[in-house]
């Protein structure tokens, strides 16, 4: 979200909170990127607000969040104060969701493993249409093949990126590993260390495939706590994952503050990571 809309962006949140008899004396942005997640006090909920074009896939969150809930997942909860759905106030998407405050240390690899665990459990229990993983690898390739989208990719850079992302989904899916629903994106941004537990949120990214593509996003040395997770699958899904996400932060519509150098440090990581594993996607 640009840095001009995020005022009109906080006034939509609190003017769908207080519609909705929740009161607000004061919003403080905690998060900003390509949306915004505010804190809104004294009712203590969080609004999360993107603009009105990103509706399908805000509408999908909320549905997944709805149905996780129901079946008992540690995820992040809209708050049960309003109606579970997508408001729309001044040409933005507004959700209501139950704030919850960090705990200040982080997860050690046993407990991010235990919550994934956990996690994938239930979601094997809900029946939920979602895209598969390749769908995503999908529109990071396509916004690679976009030169208009991504001015500042050079093409060598670009060339790398487009084949690590092919030839690893191929393998990957020309395993034959058991899939099921996935977070999609558990990485440790998407995961609060409450008094509760483990919460994960931000649950737009909600894909299947198989569950090594969850943990790659998970901190280094996770899957070595997931009882039978595939190392070698692990290797390759991690790798994918560090291709997919450095090619959005390419994307010239990217809002993540200092995207264009994680973008930079995470193409490293990956060229590395080819070369430690013999992963040449260009032989």
């Amino acid at each position: 979200m640009k840095a001009s809309d995020v005022p009109r962006a906080v006034e939509a949140a609190v003017a769908t909170a207080s519609a909705a008899g929740l009161g607000v004396d004061d919003a403080t942005v905690i998060h900003h990127s390509n949306r915004i997640a505010v804190r809104l006090l004294p009712s203590d909920v969080l609004g999360r607000v993107a603009p009105h074009v990103h509706q399908a896939g805000t509408e999908f969150e909320v549905e997944v969040a709805r149905r996780l809930a129901e079946s008992g997942s540690p995820v992040g909860t809209l708050d049960p104060r309003v109606e579970p759905r997508v408001h729309l106030c001044d040409g933005f998407d507004v959700t209501l969701w139950t704030y919850y405050e960090p705990l200040p240390s982080e997860l050690a690899p046993p407990e991010y493993a235990h919550a994934l665990l956990r996690l994938h459990a239930s979601m094997r229990q809900v029946e939920l249409v979602a895209p598969h993983f390749t769908d995503r690898v999908a529109e990071a390739r396509s916004l690679l093949g976009d030169r208009a989208r991504t001015p500042e990719l050079d093409d060598a850079d670009r060339e790398l990126l487009s084949t690590t992302l092919q030839r690893l989904t191929a393998s990957i899916t020309n395993r034959g590993t058991d899939e099921q629903l996935l977070h999609g994106e558990p990485h440790p941004g998407n995961v609060l260390h409450t008094r509760m537990g483990p919460l994960f949120v931000d649950l737009g990214t909600v894909v299947r495939g198989p569950v090594e593509f969850d943990i790659a996003h998970a901190p280094e040395g996770t899957g070595d706590h997931y009882p039978a997770a595939d190392e070698d699958l692990l290797t390759e899904c991690r790798i994918l994952m560090l291709a997919m996400i450095t090619t959005w932060r390419w994307d010239r519509d990217d809002r993540l503050p200092n995207g264009r150098q994680l973008a930079t440090e995470w193409l490293s990581q990956m060229r590395t990571a080819l070369d430690r594993y013999g992963l040449d996607p260009c032989p």
